[in-house]
């Protein structure tokens, strides 16, 4: 995957990640349990997801509304990430092809963190490198911050010039069928903790 010249050192980009991924859960007002049944820390009770309406990779307006009645991972981050987002994407890409038959009941939306490198069409030949059925989503600054601010991500810019990383909450949200706010999976799991959840939530 592309990487931009000039990025901190990978140690520091991870370790911010992390550092945002923990922060989410206190912004967004309460930390996930952990009851029995799922990997990932739950919220509860569920809430609905905020929806939003953005420009996707696929030339159409992404809305959370569209994809009601399949189990929605929900991304944040940015194409010229250098390891966090493209372990992320092969991680879930990964854990789509592990659900067989199922994966149609599953939509990966992955919104960029940094518009003025991610056009529509830059971030639909990422994903496809990943996953033909991954949406990218982007729009204007503030349009993308609304979005943020609604899940309580994070995206600090690091560097100045064209040179620049973005740290960023590295967490996957995860989106029921009826698109309830369900649970919260830190960036470092493996696929199979993404597969056991989506099961579960297409089960219940």
């Amino acid at each position: 995957m592309r990487a931009s010249p000039g990025l901190l050192k990978l140690v520091t980009v991870l370790s911010f990640a992390l550092l945002l991924a923990g922060a989410t859960w206190l912004l967004i007002g309460r930390a996930p349990a952990r009851p029995e049944g799922m990997i990932a820390g739950t919220f509860s009770p569920p809430q609905m997801a905020s929806d939003f309406s953005l420009r996707g990779s696929d030339g159409s307006e992404v809305t959370l509304a569209r994809y009601r009645g399949k189990v929605v991972l929900l991304a944040f981050g940015f194409t010229y990430c250098a390891a966090v987002c493209p372990t992320t994407l092969a991680t879930l890409a990964q854990a789509r092809a592990g659900l067989g038959k199922t994966a149609a009941s599953v939509q990966v939306i992955f919104v960029t963190v940094d518009p003025a490198r991610d056009d529509a069409a830059h971030l639909r030949d990422y994903l496809a490198a990943f996953d033909r059925s991954f949406i990218g989503a982007t729009d204007a600054p503030d349009r993308l911050a609304t979005v943020r601010t609604n899940y309580g991500v994070k995206a600090v810019k690091q560097g100045s010039g064209s040179n620049y990383a973005i740290a960023h909450t590295s967490s996957i949200f995860l989106i029921d069928r009826d698109g309830k706010l369900r649970a919260l999976m830190p960036f470092g799991h493996p696929a199979q903790d993404f597969v056991h959840d989506i099961q579960y939530l297409l089960a219940h």
